[in-house]
């Protein structure tokens, strides 16, 4: 037999076989028991709670895939897939991907009947209820639930499932504290908790989850101090803790990170801290590094090695304090860093060549760079604006400096534009176009009357659109278009004229659904400022509208405007959803901007329509009119009401406060000419009126003395700052009366006058009242948070230098105002400050600023600890003695303190009626902010999170020795040599007992280190209470 004949005979062989093969297969198959009944009933009780699945399954299901639809739609994220695994006598569902069908129903505790289920994926649906605790009960490896509406906590029994490597719980409702018992999973790799309603701390369990690489936790009320057991996590690629209450320092650990890739700490809270230490981080490709708190910027220069990370696509370290110039190093990144962003920081030095010709994302505005200036602000896509350090070098261009000067002599008084449209009218007003695609890092001005700053990049999604255009034609013309930004999006006024603003910014979600689909899970968190002032925290345009294509109009009135720049800035903090419908689609949205004058201006003129007069006629109007202008002011010239004193009293008013102006008469009419019965009080610089307006408004007038013209001027400009301060713990100013030699001051009355009356007065009769614990909480609290505005959220960052009980007024509510700033130094963001006027209290003034000067808002912080106490314990700080060796009742606590026994400090009044848990938190955060070390003093607005309970309070144990007490005995010797013996009074009050001489306005002046210019930059405000 030829070879031919062999082959053919050995294909048959072959053939012949596979039949075989086939027909046993197939006889096997057709008796085999594929999907027990149990599994059968769990899948059709899923189907039946899942609405909308429409499953019909049976016990061939899994073979046939009868009532499955085993595949995932080409170029979508929307997948149908149930997979099985068959032994030679069963089948088992293993594993179930449900993703983007829009599920509704409550999750089903079913799912732990397929006893061999190792994957559930139900990714961007809109399952609600909590997860069930039956789920520990089965060998799951992947646990996926992202995007839905589940609630209620964690079970713990999560974390007894050993064979869980990813649970992703992204963008959901689940609440309260991080179970401890996740902890226990050995395996797990991927744990995404971001966008949520978790508090407390991050259990110190998790330092043991030694395989994670994965670890989101954005978006959520955690708090405390970023655990030092992250340096555990040394497989880690992507670690992800934005938007959360969480405070400094960045633990050290993290340099052992080797192998992250995605590194975002973004937005924390605490003391400020230093660039933390990467250099083993060379696998980073994405670096995000910043915070916008005032108290916890990362205050140093950028780490040269930085530019030595080859794979560095992403570097954002905006909105910090780096100083020092850009490394020269970073000359590398510009091979494959993508996006550059440093904006709002301190650097320094001469702008790099290689910067200015990169083809890259760059972001250097809002910095203090020098050298020869650029050509403009947009140099490809290098955002430059008011990067260099000049205000006055007109050789620099006006978008480069600080103060974004007006570059024409024409100045505006109102503006509108329609963010991210066309041109429109609306209601008679023309809004402009903003129609630019927008950037990673853009500067755009416009006739120069506005312009637009833009920063970020949209993570997950490079290509995302900076406009939003909404498909809703029922929607308002003017909220069709938006614009939008990942970080941060600024609109400036420009040319603007000197004054006072009502400015109105225009809102409404058009990129969610209000339909029921995962698309109407969207959540937009932005913080919007004004003029440098955060107006709204947290601000969501959905709960403000009421809905999906619901507008609101946010209107902030009396913006003052000194220069000619008017500033609205959008920032993201790291809150609200990053994945919802897709990511790309989260940060600061706005449809419209409407900036008009606070108070109307009458123009009046003549139109003369030709034909109508003869023109012998028009001259005879014009100069009858030219001569009668001339009698009029010669006649006003001759009575003296132009020139000289009167002149001036109208420049100062002119100059646009933003408070109301009061007349003298309005003022006298409303104390019944400064009558002496209406007097309650003295201050420092004079009486102080009760008085009543016309309309019935009760009111405080201060009435100080005019030592100079000039002095006059700089009142004004002072006040016309202080008014800008605008918050409920703070006195409200009405307004103020310039008038010859009067400087007056208008305020809110304050019916139930000072906390230090309310607690340290004789008898009833003298305003002493009956506080009880919920009241003095508030009142505390009301104190931090007016003292937290000062320091960290205000247009100007405010030392107020003389925290005390007199000091803080109670309205009828008694709810605590903070009083007198007229002791305060404006607070230019530096780090240290040498003051060479020393203005406080004896037993409220933190020992570095009575013995040297040195003045930061850490010597607030130790003033609020002294009036802390005063609040627990009814006593005031100065005049409690309770033995000779003590000089104050803030000794007293620290002997309590040692002794284990500082609930003896609680006021007698209070009976038993506290609890001590609170009052313990208390006195141990008094004692906190009364540190002897300003820097380990917390901020004010860590304060507040402590005494809101969100933030764990322990208290150092303070040692009382001996040159701690020196130095407290000679800072109270020295001010004791120097003070002037005065009673003191409260801002709106009668004085107070003559025992109380210490607390009273102190000033002495010293010899100081610091030079002329560090003294003209730290200037003190005049006393304005």
């Amino acid at each position: 037999m030829d070879l031919s004949g062999w082959n053919f005979l050995r294909n048959v062989r072959v053939l012949v076989l596979g039949v075989l093969v086939l027909n046993c297969y197939l006889r096997f198959g057709s008796d085999a028991q594929p999907l027990p009944e149990q599994e059968v009933r769990a899948l059709q009780a899923i189907s039946t709670q899942l609405r909308n699945l429409n499953w019909n399954v049976n016990q061939n299901s899994c073979i046939n895939g009868d009532g499955f639809s085993n595949r995932a739609i080409l170029g979508t994220d929307i997948i149908r897939e149930v997979n099985c695994t068959c032994t030679t006598t069963v089948c088992r569902v293993t594993s179930i991907r449900l993703k983007g069908l829009n599920l509704t129903g409550t999750l089903p505790a079913a799912f732990a009947n397929l006893t061999q289920l190792q994957k559930i994926d139900l990714t961007r649906n809109l399952i609600s209820g909590s997860i069930p605790k039956e789920f520990a009960q089965i060998p799951l490896v992947d646990l996926s639930m992202l995007g839905n509406r589940l609630n209620g906590q964690i079970p713990p029994e999560i974390g007894d499932i050993a064979t869980l490597e990813h649970l992703v719980l992204e963008d959901n409702l689940l609440e309260g504290n991080l179970p401890e018992s996740l902890g226990r999973l050995s395996r797990l790799q991927r744990l995404l908790l971001s966008v949520n309603n978790f508090n407390g701390t991050i259990p110190i369990s998790y330092g043991n989850l030694r395989n994670l690489t994965d670890f989101r936790i954005d978006g959520n009320d955690v708090s405390g101090r970023l655990p030092e057991f992250i340096g555990n996590w040394t497989k880690l690629v992507r670690l992800d803790i934005q938007g959360t209450s969480m405070e400094t320092p960045i633990p050290r650990g993290i340099s052992d990170l080797k192998n992250l890739t995605q590194l975002r700490i973004t937005d924390l809270k605490g003391l400020p801290t230093s660039f933390p230490n990467l250099t083993q981080l060379t696998s980073l490709e994405e670096l995000y590094a910043k915070v916008l708190n005032i108290n916890c910027l990362i205050r140093d220069q950028i780490p040269e090695y930085i530019g030595l990370f080859s794979s560095l696509k992403t570097l954002d370290l905006s909105f910090n304090e780096l100083s020092g110039p850009i490394p020269v190093t970073f000359q590398n990144l510009d091979r494959v860093t993508q996006f550059l962003f440093l904006t709002n920081n301190s650097l320094s030095g001469q702008v790099p060549s290689w910067i200015l010709n990169s083809e890259r994302s760059i972001d250097l505005s809002y910095n203090n760079f020098t050298g020869s200036p650029v050509s403009s602000c947009q140099q490809s896509d290098v955002n430059l604006v008011s990067s260099y350090s000049t205000t006055m070098n007109e050789t620099v261009s006006w978008c480069l400096r600080k103060d974004l000067p007006c570059p024409r002599e024409n100045r505006f008084h109102s503006l509108f534009i329609n963010c991210g449209g066309q041109r429109m009218e609306v209601d008679g007003n023309e809004y402009e176009e903003d129609a630019t695609p927008g950037g990673k890092s853009n500067f755009l001005s416009f006739s120069d009357r506005w312009g637009y700053s833009s920063t970020g990049v949209f993570l997950g999604d490079e290509n995302a659109n900076y406009r939003a255009i909404s498909t809703n034609s029922s929607i308002p013309n003017i909220y069709q278009t938006a614009r939008l930004a990942p970080l941060s999006l600024k609109y400036y006024g420009l040319c603007l004229r000197r004054g006072s603003y009502n400015v109105k910014l225009h809102f409404t979600e058009i990129m969610y659904t209000s339909d029921q689909t995962f698309s109407s899970l969207g959540e937009r968190i932005f913080d919007i400022s004004i003029q440098g002032k955060l107006v709204q925290k947290d601000f969501n345009i959905m709960e403000k509208a009421g809905g999906v294509g619901k507008t609101f109009i946010l209107e902030e009135s009396n913006i003052l405007v000194n220069g000619s720049t008017l500033e609205i800035h959008l920032y993201w903090a790291g809150k609200g959803t990053t994945a919802i419908p897709d990511r790309g689609v989260y940060g600061p949205l706005i449809s419209g901007i409407t900036v008009t004058p606070s108070k109307k201006v009458s123009s009046y003129f003549f139109v003369l329509v030709p034909g109508t007069i003869s023109a012998g006629a028009i001259a005879g109007i014009v100069v009858g009119s030219f001569v009668f202008v001339v009698l009029v002011l010669a006649v006003l010239r001759w009575k003296g009401y132009l020139g000289g004193k009167e002149t001036e009293d109208s420049e100062l008013k002119a100059l646009d406060l933003q408070t109301g102006y009061f007349s003298l008469r309005q003022i006298k009419t409303a104390t019944n000419n400064f009558d002496q019965t209406y007097k309650i009080g003295e201050g420092g610089f004079g009486p102080v009126y009760k008085g009543v307006l016309s309309d019935g408004t009760p009111i405080a007038v201060k009435q100080l003395s005019a030592k100079s013209r000039q002095g006059n001027r700089e009142f004004v400009t002072e006040i016309g700052m202080i008014s800008a301060l605008q918050h409920p713990n703070l006195v409200k100013l009405y307004g103020c009366c310039i008038e010859g030699n009067q400087l007056l001051l208008v305020y809110e009355y304050l019916e139930n006058n000072s906390l230090a009356r309310a607690l340290f007065g004789k008898c009833a009769e003298e305003h002493r009242l009956h506080l009880d614990w919920p009241t003095r909480m508030k009142i505390c609290l009301g104190i931090a948070k007016g003292l937290a505005y000062l320091h960290e959220e205000s247009v100007l960052k405010i030392v107020h230098r003389d925290i005390k009980a007199t000091n803080v007024l109670l309205d009828k509510n008694l709810n605590a105002k903070i009083s007198d700033f007229g002791l305060a130094r404006l607070d230019e963001e530096e780090n240290t400050h040498i003051s060479t006027r020393i203005a406080g209290t004896i037993g409220y003034m933190a020992p570095e600023y009575a013995m040297r000067g040195y003045l930061t808002d850490k010597a607030d912080v130790y003033s609020f600890g002294a009036v802390a106490l005063e609040i627990v314990s009814g006593k005031s700080n100065t005049n409690y003695r309770p033995k000779e060796e003590f000089v104050y009742l803030l000794d007293w606590a620290y002997v309590l303190q040692e002794q284990g026994n500082l609930l003896e400090l609680v006021d007698p009044s209070l009976d038993s009626h506290y609890p001590k848990e609170e009052v313990m938190r208390m006195i141990n955060i008094a004692l906190l902010c009364t540190n002897p070390s300003p820097t380990l003093r917390p901020s004010m607005s860590s304060v507040v999170s402590m005494l809101e309970g969100k933030i764990a309070v322990q208290a150092p144990i303070i040692k009382r020795d001996a040159v701690d007490q020196e130095a407290r005995f000679k800072a109270f010797e020295r001010l004791s040599h120097d003070s002037i013996t005065s009673i003191s009074t409260s801002s709106q009050g009668i004085p107070m007992q003559k025992s109380m001489l210490l607390d009273g306005p102190w000033a002495d002046s010293t010899t100081s280190t610091q030079n002329k210019d560090e003294t003209q930059h730290y200037s003190s405000t005049r006393n304005l209470l």
